[in-house]
C-alpha cells in the first residue's frame, strides 16, 4: 500500500537553517564576493534541502523553488521578458540583470553609475523601448508587492504589446541536473502561465495581459518538453489564482491552455493553494492534468467533493499539513480527514503541506531558549516533513502508535494549558464600549486643531520612522543580549544613537522627526517582546523579500500590556528638539499579519487584545505631550481574504480594531499610519473609514500609479505619497522627486499633501539616506515655492 501514498512538498524556506542566502547575498551587493561564490552557496543550500527531503522519506524533491530574490523574478528571466526599460547589453550576464531588476539601477551617494547588484557592470542605460511608467527612472527597480495574503513579496512583471517571450532554461534545468546528480527524484516546479500573467501589470491604458497567453504557451512547451527530456518524474504548476474570484475570460483560458502543455506528455501536478476552488472546483478538476494539489488547511471543506469530481486516473495530493503557521498538525484529526478521501480515490493518495514552506521557519532545532511547553506545541519547515512521514507511515500500516500518542500529548497540553487565556482580558473586552473607536470630532475639526498647534509649513517633510540600523547599533544590542553590556550602558548607547539621528534630521531640515527606533529589532518583534500571550524564537527567520527576513512573534495566547513599551524613548527624543516628535507604534493588524497567531479562537479577537494594548500605549505618549502619533498598518490589504466574498467581514473588524487603538487620542494629538507594497485602490472607502489624520503610502515604483486611486476616490485625510523607493540602494535626484510631487499635487490638494520616503530605512546606509532625504527636502521647497508664485 505505501507505494499508492507518495509524499512530497510545494516548496522549501531557501534562505538556510542560518540564513546562509541572506548573508551570501548581502556580501555579493557589498563586492565582497563574486558571482561563483554566490552561486556555490546556492548549490550548497539546493543539496541540503533536497537530502533533507529525501531524509525525510518524501518520495520526490522540490527543484525550481529556489531563487536568490524572488521566485516570479525567476520566471521573467525563464520565460526572456525582462523590462526593455532596462537596456541590458547583450553581454551582460543574467545574474546580473536579475539584481538590477530587482534593486534598480541607477546613480550612487558620489553620483556615479551604481548597480543595485554591487557591480558596475549591470547594464546599458539606453532609453527603454516601450514606456514604461517609470520615466525619467528607466533604472527603477521592479515594482514589489504581496504574494496574496502572505508576508512575502515578490516582484511584478510588466508586460505591454511589445513584450515577447523567449525561453532561458539553462538556470532550472542546471538545477534539474544537479539534483539528479545527487540521486534524487525530481519533482520540478513552475508558476502557471495564467498565474504568472495575472501576477504582471501594464502601463499601457486598456492592454490585456491575456492577450499574451497564446504567446507565452508555446516557451512554456518548450521548457516542459525538456524537462521531460531530462527524465523528470513530475512537473508541478502552480495556478493559486483558481483561488481567486477570476473573471470569466481567464476562467475560459485554462482548459485551452492546459490541453496544449498536456500534449509535451511530461506529468503534469496543477497546485493550487491559499483558497477553496469553490466556483473553480469542477474547471480544476476536469483540467487535462495527470494529478491536482489542493489546500487541505484551507479548503478543508471541499476535499470531499474534490475527491468525489477528480477522475479517479488522475493524482490527489492533498495539502494536509498547514504551510503558513508554525502549530503543530493535530495527526488524528488529519488522518480522520484523509481516512474518506483514501476510499474514495481507492488507496491512492499524495501527502503534502498545504503550500510551500517559504512561509514558515527552517527548524526547531537550536531553540533551546524557548519556552519549553510552547516549543512542544510548534512545527516549523523541517518539522513538518516529519509530520508528512508520520502520516504516510500510518496510512501505510506501520505501526506509529507511539509517535502518534507524543502527538496527542502536545495537542491535549496545548488546548488544557492555564498560560492561553487571561481572564481579565476578556473582561476589558466585554466591557468595551461600543464608541472606543470613534474620535471626538470629525476629521475636519481635527485637521484645524492640529495645524493650530503644529504649525508645519505645506508639504510638511518626514520620514517613515526607522533610519539605518548600523553596525555600532547591530553591536550594542548583541552585547547587550550577551550580558557585555549592562541594561545602562545598552540605553546609554541607544541614546547616542537617538541624539545622532535627531541632529542628522534638524541638519537636512527635515520638519516632523523620528527618533530612528535604534532600539528596536523589528517593527513586530519589538512590541510582542513587551506584551503577555507572545514567545520568540532565536532562529525562526522567514524571508520577506530578497535578503530581508523577519522573525515573526508567536501569539500563544490571549494579549496584555503590562507596562509602556515607547514612551521612555519617544520623550528623550523629543527632549533633544523643538520640532514634532512622532511616537512611533506598530498596528494591531500587522502585528497579527505578521506573526504566527493562535488558531484555537477567531482572528478578530486576537487583533481586538492587540488594540487595546496600542491604544494605552497610545494614551502614555499623549500624556507625555507628544503630538504626532504613527500607528504603522502596512499589512491591512495583505490580510484581505482572497475571495471577495469575506472582504466585508473581515475589513469590519480589522478597521475597527485600528480605530480603537486609535481612538484614545484627543483631537489635537495628529495619528498617522503607514501603508506599503501593495495594492490599495479596492478598498479605499474601508482606509478612508480608519481615520487616521495622516497616511503615508508606497507609491515610487508605480510611478505615483497607486495614488491615482486616492484622487478619484477624494480621498478626504491627509496623505504623504512616497517619492523615492527606500528598497533600492540608488539615490534619485530632487528634480525626479518633484515631478512625482507635482503628479500628486494633480489630484490631491496641496494643502493636504506630505512628503516622505516610501518606507522605514533601517536596511539602508546613512551616506544614501542623507543623500536622497536632502533631495526630498529641496524637493518638498520647491514645490512650497512653485505654490507661493
Amino acid at each position: 500500500m505505501t507505494k499508492n501514498i507518495q509524499t512530497h512538498i510545494p516548496g522549501f524556506p531557501r534562505i538556510g537553517a542560518k540564513r546562509e542566502l541572506k548573508h551570501a547575498l548581502e556580501s555579493h551587493w557589498r563586492g565582497e564576493t563574486t558571482a561563483e561564490a554566490l552561486e556555490q552557496t546556492g548549490r550548497e543550500l539546493r543539496a541540503r534541502h533536497w537530502a533533507l527531503q529525501r531524509d525525510a522519506g518524501l518520495d520526490f524533491v522540490t527543484v525550481g523553488d529556489f531563487a536568490f530574490y524572488d521566485q516570479v523574478a525567476n520566471h521573467i528571466q525563464l520565460f526572456g521578458c525582462e523590462p526593455a526599460r532596462f537596456g541590458f547589453e547583450p553581454a551582460t550576464p543574467p545574474l546580473q540583470r536579475y539584481f538590477a531588476m530587482a534593486r534598480g539601477v541607477g546613480k550612487n551617494v558620489d553620483g556615479n553609475d551604481a548597480a543595485a547588484c554591487g557591480n558596475p557592470a549591470c547594464g546599458g542605460h539606453a532609453e527603454p523601448a516601450e514606456p514604461s511608467g517609470h520615466e525619467g527612472h528607466h533604472g527603477a527597480a521592479l515594482e514589489m508587492t504581496k504574494w496574496f495574503d502572505t508576508n512575502y513579496h515578490y516582484l511584478v512583471p510588466e508586460f505591454s504589446p511589445l513584450t515577447r517571450f523567449a525561453l532561458a532554461g539553462e538556470r532550472l534545468l542546471a538545477e534539474v541536473a544537479e539534483a539528479q546528480a545527487l540521486g534524487h527524484a525530481v519533482k520540478a516546479v513552475l508558476l502557471g502561465p495564467l498565474t504568472f500573467l495575472w501576477l504582471g501589470k501594464s502601463k499601457r491604458a486598456g492592454f490585456d495581459r491575456l492577450s499574451l497567453l497564446q504567446q507565452l504557451l508555446p516557451v512554456y512547451g518548450a521548457l516542459l518538453d525538456q524537462l521531460k527530456a531530462l527524465g523528470v518524474a513530475w512537473v508541478q504548476i502552480d495556478e493559486p489564482i483558481l483561488g481567486l474570484d477570476l473573471p470569466g475570460e481567464w476562467r475560459s483560458a485554462f482548459d485551452p491552455s492546459y490541453w496544449q502543455l498536456n500534449q509535451v506528455g511530461v506529468p503534469l501536478l496543477l497546485a493550487t493553494y491559499f483558497s477553496p476552488l469553490e466556483e473553480n472546483l469542477s474547471l480544476a478538476c476536469r483540467l487535462p492534468v495527470a494529478g491536482l494539489h489542493v489546500d487541505g488547511v484551507r479548503a478543508a471543506h471541499e476535499l470531499t467533493s474534490i475527491a468525489d469530481w477528480l477522475p479517479h486516473h488522475k493524482v490527489l495530493s492533498v495539502g494536509i499539513v498547514d504551510g503558513r503557521n508554525i502549530w503543530r498538525t493535530d495527526l488524528d484529526a488529519a488522518l480522520a480527514a484523509l481516512a474518506p478521501l483514501l476510499a474514495k480515490r481507492g488507496g491512492k493518495l499524495w501527502l503534502a503541506t498545504s503550500c510551500s514552506l517559504l512561509h514558515v521557519p527552517f527548524s526547531l532545532a537550536g531553540e533551546d531558549q524557548l519556552d519549553a511547553e510552547v516549543r512542544g506545541w510548534l512545527a516549523c519547515a523541517s518539522e513538518k516533513l516529519a509530520e508528512l512521514a508520520l502520516l504516510q507511515q500510518t496510512l501505510a500500516g506501520a505501526d506509529t502508535a507511539a509517535a502518534l500518542q507524543r502527538s496527542r500529548h502536545a495537542i491535549a497540553g496545548r488546548r488544557a494549558s492555564g498560560r492561553v487565556h487571561n481572564a481579565a482580558v476578556a473582561a476589558r473586552l466585554a466591557a468595551l464600549p461600543a464608541d472606543a473607536d470613534r474620535r471626538a470630532a470629525p476629521f475636519a475639526a481635527r485637521q484645524a486643531a492640529q495645524r493650530e498647534r503644529l504649525r508645519l509649513p505645506l508639504f510638511p517633510t518626514t520620514t517613515i520612522g526607522s533610519f539605518p540600523q548600523t553596525a555600532a547599533i547591530r553591536a550594542a544590542r548583541a552585547g547587550f543580549k550577551r550580558g557585555e553590556l549592562d541594561a545602562g550602558q545598552y540605553r546609554g548607547a541607544m541614546q547616542a544613537e537617538i541624539a545622532d539621528a535627531v541632529q542628522r534630521q534638524e541638519a537636512l531640515g527635515l520638519d516632523v522627526l523620528v527618533h530612528g527606533e535604534a532600539e528596536r529589532n523589528d517593527m513586530v518583534e519589538y512590541f510582542g517582546e513587551q506584551l503577555d500571550g507572545f514567545v520568540f524564537t532565536r532562529y525562526g527567520w522567514v524571508q520577506s523579500y530578497g535578503s530581508r527576513c523577519v522573525k515573526p512573534p508567536v501569539i500563544f495566547g490571549d494579549v496584555a500590556r503590562p507596562r509602556a513599551m515607547t514612551v521612555d524613548w519617544t520623550v528623550h527624543a523629543q527632549s533633544l528638539t523643538a520640532r514634532p516628535m512622532k511616537g512611533m507604534l506598530t498596528g494591531p493588524i500587522t502585528i497579527l499579519q505578521w506573526s504566527f497567531v493562535r488558531d484555537d479562537q477567531p482572528r478578530a479577537t486576537t487583533a481586538l487584545q492587540l488594540a487595546l494594548a496600542i491604544r494605552d500605549e497610545v494614551a502614555d505618549l499623549q500624556q507625555a505631550g507628544i503630538a504626532i502619533i504613527q500607528i504603522d498598518e502596512p499589512a491591512v490589504r495583505e490580510g484581505l481574504p482572497l475571495r471577495r466574498g469575506r472582504w466585508d467581514e473581515y475589513l469590519g473588524w480589522a478597521t475597527r480594531a485600528f480605530r480603537v487603538a486609535a481612538g484614545a487620542a484627543a483631537d489635537t494629538t495628529q495619528i498617522h499610519t503607514h501603508m506599503c507594497y501593495a495594492e490599495f485602490n479596492d478598498i479605499l472607502p474601508q482606509i478612508a473609514a480608519m481615520d487616521a489624520d495622516v497616511i503615508t503610502i508606497e507609491t515610487s515604483r508605480s510611478d505615483m500609479e497607486l495614488l491615482g486611486g486616492f484622487g478619484q476616490f477624494r480621498y478626504p485625510n491627509e496623505i504623504g505619497p512616497g517619492v523615492y523607493d527606500i528598497h533600492s540602494p540608488r539615490v534619485p535626484d530632487a528634480a525626479e522627486m518633484v515631478r512625482l510631487l507635482r503628479k500628486a499635487s494633480a489630484v490631491i490638494p496641496a494643502g493636504n499633501l506630505w512628503v516622505n520616503p516610501d518606507c522605514g530605512l533601517k536596511t539602508r546606509g546613512w551616506p544614501e539616506t542623507e543623500a536622497a532625504l536632502r533631495h526630498m527636502v529641496a524637493a518638498a521647497r520647491q514645490l512650497r515655492a512653485e505654490q507661493a508664485a
